[in-house]
């Protein structure tokens, strides 16, 4: 019984989430621009920028773009206690 409350926190702990933007068209599978984010205490008070006009060659060339919190990342952000918490940014092109 310990297991399964040990196996449910650790999955409550480092859950994952995703935010997509789907801008003109589809995309490919493979992004065109892949990118870890660095943060600290947790992100509070902070921004990042990406230019995907810039990625793709142009504003009508952006198919999708993407903010992700993978497991490895809420892995190396409960490590820290939040000091450290890194995000995943994606950009996609029109093929």
């Amino acid at each position: 019984m310990k297991k399964v409350i040990v196996l449910l926190l650790a999955g409550f702990m480092f859950g994952c989430s995703s935010q997509a933007y789907n801008i003109n068209g589809n995309a490919g599978e493979k992004p065109t621009k892949e990118v870890m984010q660095t943060f600290f205490v947790s992100g509070i008070g902070q921004e990042q920028e990406l230019d995907a006009a810039d990625i793709c060659g142009g504003v009508d060339k952006v198919a999708r773009v993407e903010s992700e919190l993978s497991f490895l990342n809420g892995f190396l952000g409960s490590l820290t206690g939040g000091l450290y918490t890194p995000r995943q940014a994606k950009v996609f092109c029109v093929e």
